[in-house]
């Protein structure tokens, strides 16, 4: 109960602090993701805000909450059978520092907690990254960092790498790890973009359901190609919808030195999701 206060009191300060930003935006997501045995459904929602500091930095925040849902078409053990839902409460703060005119530096850091059904402080895991950003020219932007992610499923170091050409005022292109991107404007209302992506997430399951085995995470990763469409349908109001398809998609247990426990051996599947937005 302290636990869930704490997240509670967290997410209403949030909300309070937004009139005092200089911008933010609030967003909730529906996605499906079904394979030939198992259906992953996800339901998110997010607050985002930033405020510069001075001319030369600036701050960002996002408090997001996510719920997992999933639907085993085909569970051969019946000690996985209530592994069907799991939850997120994670909260991403990023520092951004300008070095020189071409030059700047970013830091992020990520407490999340991603449990079943009962929340505990062991559900605690901190990720985060550091990244320098170098403009080449008036188009070209180039990436490199490092940060403790879980695009892989369980927590580890990962690089981070992009490459940024701004081709005309309406494409902007993108070439990286763990994202890649092409995104098109045609007006002020529209824009399409071309995304690929290795993410993934991971869950400390609950001990009276790993009682009988060694399982204490619940881990996912793919890769995720995707088409994307957001549309501006009026004042600050958005929609955005996706439709793609998930790569080399797995589905693990892991003990508690992230050996391999189980392999749902999911297969790929498709993507669609969608969404709204108010942004300002």
């Amino acid at each position: 109960m302290k636990v869930r206060f704490l997240i509670c009191s967290l997410f209403l300060i949030s909300v309070l602090g937004l009139k005092a930003q200089e911008n933010f935006s609030v967003n909730v997501n529906f996605k499906t993701e079904p394979t030939d045995k198992i259906n992953f459904n996800e339901t998110d929602i997010a607050i985002f805000y930033q405020k510069e500091l001075g001319t030369k930095s600036k701050i960002a925040n996002t408090l997001e909450y996510s719920n997992l849902k999933v639907n085993y078409e085909f569970n051969p053990y019946n000690f996985y059978e209530d592994q069907d839902k799991f939850n997120q409460i994670q909260n991403k703060f990023e520092y951004s520092y300008e070095m020189s005119e071409k030059t700047k530096w970013q830091f992020s850091i990520v407490p999340t907690a991603n449990f079943q059904s009962n929340l505990d402080f062991s559900d605690l895991t901190v990720l985060g990254s550091l990244a320098i950003s170098q403009q080449i020219g008036s188009k070209v932007n180039v990436t490199v960092g490092a940060g403790r992610t879980s695009i892989f499923g369980a927590p580890k170091i990962t690089p981070i790498v992009g490459f940024d050409y701004k081709m005309n005022d309406k494409t902007d292109f993108r070439i990286g790890f763990p994202d890649s991107k092409i995104s098109y404007s045609n007006n002020v209302r529209n824009k399409f973009s071309l995304t690929n992506s290795f993410n993934g997430n991971f869950y400390h399951l609950d001990e009276s359901i790993n009682a009988d085995n060694n399982a204490e995470k619940a881990v996912l990763s793919q890769m995720t190609s995707a088409l994307e469409y957001e549309r501006n349908v009026g004042g600050n109001w958005f929609l955005n919808f996706k439709a793609g398809y998930d790569f080399d998609k797995k589905y693990n247990l892991l003990d508690s030195s992230d050996h391999k426990v189980y392999d749902y051996n999911t297969g790929n599947g498709y993507v669609l999701g969608i969404g709204i937005k108010y942004k300002q």
